[in-house]
């Protein structure tokens, strides 16, 4: 693409219109002939490739996002009319126990997970980043649990954390400790949904921390070692603030993960026993498909998109500001 030098006349008045540069010189582009030709066929083209995303993104993202909004301001059950009652679903969660039960084992969940998931796939990383044999296919089985889907990972560790013909219990009561009830206990039963869901992410955490240390120039480590950085030192002088950016995309990517867990506590437990188990899309999912309370589960919808806005919002400035810094 060419573009054409402007006089000082037409420089100014191109760029007190478009929102260029104050003080700084503009390029126009003429109104016609070939660049102006090519620049059109240029943005033509770009439209027409990102064309089926943006499609994909409205039927999938933004229409489902404004309906489920549509929802929350209605008492609705799935069949029939819906009624507007404005915003009263949301002033009944706001007084609703469950709710704020549900909000906090998701913070508890969340509080858990997110450092425990985040310090195992560094650990991960670390091991695996080395020359060892076979270090191709240990990547591999830690990656593994990443594409296995929650429902079947629920299933697996629900024989695990079988009460009765589990192994794990068998393993607890071989070396004389006693069993343990993964589905009656409350504080059990959270413990399993932890250890589950924790094994899923290691994977994830592993790779992207793995992209991250083989980004740290090796010159570093070699004026590093000039200096005494060995070791432990080596690693907290060098290789964890390097890698700062790397655990800051983890912990928002994490958080945000964590406030959408569903399937693996759907299988493993269903929220149980009682509330100890129950997180806010379990809670969404009992209120709309079992007390067939679609507009109040929207609610709880909105409001848990809105928590995992913020934390996007929160991501993308911290993010921008260290891009600039």
């Amino acid at each position: 693409m060419t573009t054409q030098a402007p006089t000082a006349g037409r420089t100014a008045r191109g760029s007190a219109g478009r929102g260029a540069p104050r003080g700084g010189p503009r390029l126009r582009l003429p109104r016609r002939g070939p660049a102006n030709a090519a620049l059109r066929a240029e943005r033509w083209a770009g439209l027409v490739l990102a064309s089926p995303a943006l499609v994909v993104f409205t039927v999938f993202m933004f229409i489902p996002l404004a309906l489920t909004f549509w929802y929350s301001l209605h008492r609705y059950s799935g069949f029939g009319r819906m009624r507007w009652i404005g915003t009263e679903n949301y002033r009944n969660i706001a007084s609703d126990s469950t709710f704020w039960k549900a909000l906090l084992n998701t913070v508890l969940y969340t509080a858990i997970t997110v450092p425990i998931g985040i310090a195992l796939g560094l650990g991960a990383a670390l091991l695996l980043n080395r020359v060892m044999p076979g270090r191709g296919l240990w990547r591999a089985l830690v990656y593994v649990p990443v594409v296995i889907s929650g429902v079947a990972s629920g299933i697996i560790f629900l024989r695990l954390f079988d009460p009765i013909t589990g192994i794990l219990n068998q393993l607890f009561t071989g070396v004389g400790l006693p069993a343990v009830d993964w589905q009656g206990s409350g504080t059990a039963a959270l413990v399993s949904v932890i250890i589950v869901t924790t094994w899923q992410g290691i994977g994830f955490g592993m790779v992207v921390y793995l992209s991250g240390l083989q980004g740290i120039p090796g010159e570093l480590y070699e004026a590093g070692a000039v200096d005494g950085a060995v070791g432990w030192r080596r690693f907290w002088y060098i290789t964890w603030p390097m890698l700062a950016p790397t655990t800051f995309f983890l912990v928002v990517y994490s958080i945000i993960g964590s406030f959408q867990v569903f399937d693996v506590v759907y299988v493993l437990t269903r929220g149980g026993p009682g509330t100890s188990t129950t997180f806010l899309v379990q809670y969404a999912y009992d209120q709309g498909f079992n007390q067939r309370r679609q507009g109040y589960a929207a609610a709880i919808g909105v409001i848990i998109y809105v928590i995992v806005l913020l934390f996007t919002i929160a991501q993308w400035r911290l993010s921008r500001g260290r891009d600039e810094a």
